[in-house]
């Protein structure tokens, strides 16, 4: 899940990505290969690699399965995929990027033109809806590691230019801190909050959008089946939008 949400709709998807935990895997040991082919070996001669790697961990993928991933690059038995972006609208013409790794373009793309036709909207061509959104690094924390201040310090040390706290209730909500920082300065800054907050959950390329949509209680089904939708192929790596959902809203999915 990666739209630009509150922690609650995370979290209602936790649940349905808990049960595809293997699938999960499966996608990201696709990135570790991949980032392990194109360049070195060692997460830390390779900033891409160390992000997936540190992604795998934030996910509790066995070291071995990590490690197979990176040594079947090594060997040169990978698949050979390549990097594709989809863009296109959701339902009330919610902006939707799709990122993909595929061995096979023309299955991923009749999958993800079949899915936006079947849930309320339509993919777009190249460039579609990207101008609506930033491409930054983000670094995302559970809020456990502290509150509001304290991230916020941390980050400004750093060298971030943003941060999203939304802080949770409890333990079984916990909240999450997403620090933004430009895409140069990702690996960077990622290594300087290491030292004060501790190892991230997830350091990754994301799409920001500029403006959000307040999604309401007659689109969000159908908005989250799209998006359950694309997650559940095995290409599609991740999906971006600029929608905005409330407690209330979320509320209605039951």
């Amino acid at each position: 899940m990666a739209g630009h949400s509150k922690f609650k709709n995370i979290m209602h998807r936790k649940g349905a990505q808990d049960k595809k935990r293997s699938a999960q895997f499966s996608k990201l040991s696709r990135e570790i290969t991949v980032a392990a082919k194109m360049g070195m070996p060692d997460p830390d001669m390779n900033p891409r690699l160390r992000a997936a790697v540190n992604a795998a961990k934030a996910q509790s993928m066995p070291k071995d399965n990590i490690q197979r991933a990176i040594d079947k690059a090594s060997k040169g038995d990978a698949e050979n995929y390549e990097e594709v972006r989809y863009e296109g609208y959701g339902p009330s013409g919610i902006a939707i990027i799709v990122e993909a790794l595929t061995d096979n373009r023309n299955r991923t793309a009749t999958n993800v033109r079949t899915a936006f036709a079947k849930n309320g909207g339509n993919l777009g061509a190249s460039g579609a809806v990207s101008h609506g959104f930033e491409r930054l690094g983000l670094i995302e924390y559970p809020g456990s590691v502290g509150d509001e201040d304290k991230v916020l310090e941390a980050a400004i040390e750093a060298g971030a230019e943003d941060v999203q706290s939304d802080m949770g209730d409890g333990d079984e909500n916990p909240g999450s801190h997403q620090i933004w920082v430009s895409v140069d300065a990702l690996h960077e800054v990622a290594r300087e909050l290491e030292k004060t907050l501790g190892e991230a959950e997830g350091v990754k390329l994301a799409w920001k959008p500029n403006l959000t949509v307040d999604v309401d209680a007659d689109t969000v089904s159908t908005l989250m089946k799209l998006v359950d939708t694309l997650e559940d192929d095995d290409d599609v790596q991740t999906v971006w939008g600029n929608y905005e959902i409330s407690d209330e809203v979320m509320e209605t999915l039951g």
